[in-house]
This record gives structure tokens, C-alpha cells and sequence, in this order.
């Protein structure tokens, strides 16, 4: 076994430290339950895990499960406020191309300040709000995922999966445990979002006179890796009589067409309900070799344009992307909490969203400076407008960053205070490939999922769909599954 930061292992834990048998167990039953990422050549490989959960103060999460919900809220809201998504977003569209390319759909779709349209489609808003629990802060919002926010099956899994340990093997779960005692927290995600998808394919299939089964389609990325996570759902909705379909937004460019009563039609399918996107945030999720375009990407982004002007509902619109952008995250940030009044927050409802939110501050001349002669550089964090990991500038490197900037580049970048997560306060297991790593200083990012359509919650939690937990050590920089060092996780409640 791969042994990595063991000073602090005791050679007690050492020795029940599980054997290979005992980890290739768990790996199975990962596979066995769909907890995976597809390899290159078709096979599969388990996801990588923590052995035991992580523990987290119950009025912390507790405090998540209620303040998540009113984060959805506003954001739903404001992605419905189509003037303010134009005037507030405008710069920011001139210095980021894709961006720009988004604010270009969205005036096709909704018009101008001046001749504003009336888009068809329904919004259903499933997100996610990744936090980290900050040892001198507190709890607070790295980032909104509104578009292909996934992992959210995988999330549910994950506690399902320390249960499993836990009556499998209690001795290793017990030593390996942040805290035996705790009480684990359950975790619906996969079940509440299916729900939340369910109750919009079978309010829109009722405006229709079709006697098939309501219809679901899922937008996919071209050799898609993460397919299980996906079709893990999919088993879900079609439990609740709901069928999917999966298909890119390449072969979605000639196969859509428009119905009566203007329904949205899938060839060789019939009339589509809902249209989730887990692909098209990202200029390559546009791009096929087979169309030559004078304008990049012109053809299949136009697919979505053509999807919401038909009555289906769809997660995430244009809307919703522009609403979770980091621009937007930082301008929510820097507002009074009065200002939120505007969407029909309330006062309290909306200090409770201003006490989760990190500090942000806009790229300038002025910003600049500051950072380079003041500020201490390990208290920030340079993002960008990307999804997806690989985004983020650390340390010295951001004065590096920020130097190599153009003046008309600023408005694409924001400063976030760097939060520096609990460690756990004992050794971990993390496995990976089958291989077993101790991990001395491990930290965890707790993403929590929210349903809404039409502005109204969905779930039977007021909106709150579950979550999900991914851990890492926390020198590592980037802590997703597929794109950093991160393993699942999932939480046990102490007082």
C-alpha cells in the first residue's frame, strides 16, 4: 500500500489498517452501485473515497440547510431580472469571449432593455452551492454551480457507502472516523432531485395532450466520462414514470423541431418535458470539426436558443448561467443586504445570505495595486469566469496573473478571499485506483443542492435537495473528482 503523511499514525492504527481485501471489497461495491467514472476504453474504475465520514458542528449545517434555499431563491430571482443580467454583466461579457458569446443568446431569447421578449421555456433551477467551513470565518460560499452542477447521485452513494463500512468492518470504520459517535447525516440528493425533475416533466406534460410517458432529456458532453453519476438518475426518473434521453448538442442541431402548442420535439422521441444541461459551459461543448463556421461555435449554440423558446422546461437556461457567474457572486457580495429587496428578499433573509458570502473585490488599476504592495498574498484567491476546475491562481502567482493582464481582460477576473478549511483532527483513508493513501491533513468542500421551478421550491425540504462532500489534502489546490485530488465524502453531526 501507498503510505503518504503517516508521522502521526500511531502503530496501533497502522496495524488494523484494512486489509487489500477489505479495500477491494469497497471498491466493488462502489462499482456494484454505480459510483464510478468510465475509462477511455469503456471500462470502469471506482470513484475515489475516504473510508470513514468527516465530522461537522450540527448548527453549522443546520445553518447551510437554511440559508442554501434562500441563496436559490435570490438567484432565481435574479435570473429572471433580465435588464439587471444585461446592465450588471455587460463588462464583464466585453473582457470574457464566452461569456460574451452567453450575453449574445440571452438578447436573442429576452431582447433588449428597450424591446424586451417573452421567453417560452419554464425555468427549473437545480443548483449547487459549494461551502467550505473556514476555521476563523466560519462557513462561507466559494461558488455557485447553476449549470451541470452534478455528482449530486454520487453524493447520496457516498453516505450510503459509509454505512455500508460502518456494519461491514466497525473496527477500521471506528478508528478511521472523524468521530464514531456521530450521527451520520442523511442524504437524499439523488432521490430529492429526481423528485424536483419529475415535478416539472409532469407539470409541462400536462399542458399537453399526449398520452405517452413525460419525456426527459439529458444534454451530454461528446465521450462523456462521468456517465454513471448521470445514469444513476436517469434509474431514479424512471422509477417515477419518467423517461430519458440522452443526446449532444451536435446531434441536438438537427434532430429538435417545434410541435403544437409550441412543444419542443425530439426526433424518433416525440415531445421533451425537460431539458437538463450537463454540458455547455464551455466554448468545446460548442465546437464540432464537422461545421465549418466563419463564427466559432455559431450553429450549437444556437440549439439553445431554440430550446427556450419553447414551453419546456429547462435547467440551466441562459439565465441561470449568467445569475451563478463568479461576476454575479461578487456583485451580490459587494451589495448592501437592502439592495436584495429588489428581488422580494427580505431584510433578514437577506443578512443571512450576507454573512455566508467571502469577500470579493473587482480587478482594477486600483485593486492591482493594492495586491501587490499591501495585501498578503495567501489570503486571496484570483478566479475567473471557468467552470469546471483548473480556474483558480494561488499565492505569489496571482502578481504574476494580474501583471500579465490587459486593461480590457480586468472585468473577467475577481479577487475572493481564500478560505482555509478544518482539518480533520486524526489521519484518513483515501483510496484511489484501489490504492490506499493516509492522509494527515485532510479538508473538505460541502456542496449543498437546491430545486426550484417557476421560483418555487420542489423538494419536501423548502427546496434543499441534499449534498455533497468532496475532501482533499489541503495543500492540494483543486479538490474535484475529476479534475484535482478530491475523493467523496460524506458528514457525521456532532454538537
Amino acid at each position: 500500500m501507498n503510505k503518504a503523511n503517516v508521522s502521526s499514525v500511531s502503530p496501533l492504527e497502522t496495524n488494523v489498517e484494512p486489509s487489500q481485501q477489505t479495500i477491494n471489497d469497497i471498491c466493488e461495491w462502489e462499482i456494484m452501485h454505480g459510483v464510478a467514472i468510465k475509462n477511455s476504453d469503456g471500462t470502469a474504475r471506482h470513484c475515489p473515497f475516504s473510508l470513514a465520514p468527516m465530522a461537522m458542528k450540527r448548527h453549522v449545517f443546520e445553518n447551510l440547510q437554511t440559508v442554501t434555499p434562500l441563496i436559490a431563491k435570490l438567484i432565481s430571482r435574479i435570473s429572471e431580472d433580465h435588464d439587471y443580467l444585461q446592465s450588471s454583466l455587460v463588462e464583464m461579457a466585453k473582457a470574457e469571449p464566452f461569456f460574451g458569446r452567453l450575453m449574445e443568446l440571452h438578447e436573442q431569447i429576452h431582447g433588449t432593455h428597450n424591446a424586451p421578449l417573452k421567453a417560452a421555456r419554464q425555468p427549473l433551477l437545480l443548483m449547487r452551492t459549494d461551502f467550505m467551513d473556514d476555521r476563523v470565518q466560519g462557513a462561507k460560499v466559494i461558488e455557485f454551480n447553476g449549470i451541470a452542477a452534478g455528482m449530486g447521485p454520487f453524493g447520496q452513494r457516498a453516505q450510503q457507502l459509509h454505512r455500508y463500512v460502518k456494519n461491514q468492518w466497525p473496527k477500521e470504520y471506528n478508528l478511521w472516523a472523524e468521530d464514531k459517535d456521530g450521527a451520520a447525516e442523511d442524504n437524499a440528493c439523488l432521490t430529492q432531485l429526481a423528485q424536483g425533475i419529475a415535478t416539472a416533466a409532469h407539470s409541462v406534460h400536462a399542458e399537453f395532450n399526449d398520452s405517452k410517458q413525460p419525456t426527459f432529456l439529458m444534454v451530454v458532453q461528446d465521450k462523456e466520462d462521468n456517465v454513471y453519476d448521470q445514469h444513476l438518475l436517469e434509474v431514479a426518473l424512471q422509477e417515477m414514470g419518467i423517461r430519458t434521453v440522452r443526446r449532444t448538442f451536435g446531434q441536438l442541431s438537427c434532430q429538435l423541431s417545434t410541435g403544437d402548442n409550441n412543444r419542443l420535439v425530439l426526433q424518433d422521441i416525440g415531445g421533451i418535458d425537460v431539458v437538463y444541461l450537463r454540458a455547455g459551459y464551455q466554448y468545446m461543448d460548442y465546437f464540432s470539426p464537422e461545421l465549418a463556421e466563419e463564427k466559432c461555435c455559431h450553429t450549437l449554440s444556437q440549439t439553445r436558443v431554440f430550446i427556450e423558446k419553447h414551453n419546456v422546461a429547462v435547467n440551466a437556461t441562459i439565465s441561470q448561467q449568467l445569475a451563478t457567474s463568479k461576476t454575479m457572486q461578487m456583485l451580490i457580495t459587494m451589495m448592501p443586504a437592502e439592495d436584495f429587496t429588489r428581488w422580494g428578499m427580505s431584510l433578514d433573509e437577506a443578512t443571512q445570505i450576507k454573512r455566508v458570502l467571502a469577500a470579493m473585490l473587482p480587478i482594477n488599476a486600483d485593486t492591482i495595486h493594492w495586491f501587490k504592495t499591501e495585501a498578503v498574498k495567501e489570503e486571496w484567491v484570483l478566479k475567473n469566469q471557468g467552470e469546471g476546475g483548473g480556474h483558480c491562481v494561488f499565492g505569489e502567482q496571482i502578481t504574476e496573473r494580474l501583471e500579465q493582464l490587459k486593461d480590457n481582460e480586468f472585468d473577467a477576473w475577481a479577487l475572493m478571499q481564500r478560505l482555509y478549511p478544518h482539518e480533520r483532527n486524526k489521519p484518513t483513508l483515501a483510496v484511489r485506483d484501489g490504492e490506499v493513501t493516509v492522509v494527515n491533513d485532510l479538508v473538505s468542500e460541502i456542496g449543498l443542492f437546491t430545486a426550484f421551478y417557476n421560483d418555487k421550491p420542489v423538494t419536501d425540504f423548502e427546496g434543499y435537495a441534499g449534498y455533497l462532500v468532496r475532501s482533499k489534502p489541503a495543500q492540494e489546490h483543486e479538490g474535484g473528482i475529476h479534475s484535482g485530488k478530491g475523493i467523496l465524502d460524506s458528514i457525521t453531526l456532532i454538537e
